[in-house]
């Protein structure tokens, strides 16, 4: 299974509608936008989990191409970074009180 970015999309595009454009190329396991946590409206972005084979085909069949009125960036997703919270250790001497 290949883990798929797609960037740029409509705001009005469904889950539906991303699955719908994918399956096009394979078997679809997951598509996910991703929301903001307090609104809720979509931040643009998603993500498609699909077989490897059609995963590729889908990324060069797919990127730049138009779907919503935007053009759309698909590319094999990166591994998610930890960078939330900053860093657990502090700076400076250490103090004994």
């Amino acid at each position: 299974m290949k883990n798929i970015y797609v960037g740029n999309l409509s705001f009005q595009t469904t889950e539906d509608e991303l699955r719908s454009l994918f399956a096009q190329y394979g078997e679809v396991q997951s598509a996910n936008l991703i929301t903001d946590r307090f609104t809720g409206q979509s931040k643009g972005f998603g993500f498609v989990v699909m077989d490897s084979r059609g995963a590729q085909e889908a990324i060069e069949k797919l990127n730049q191409t138009q779907f919503g009125g935007r053009s759309i960036t698909v590319n094999e997703a990166r591994p998610r970074e930890n960078n939330r919270g900053g860093s657990t250790q502090r700076g400076g001497k250490r103090r004994d009180y």
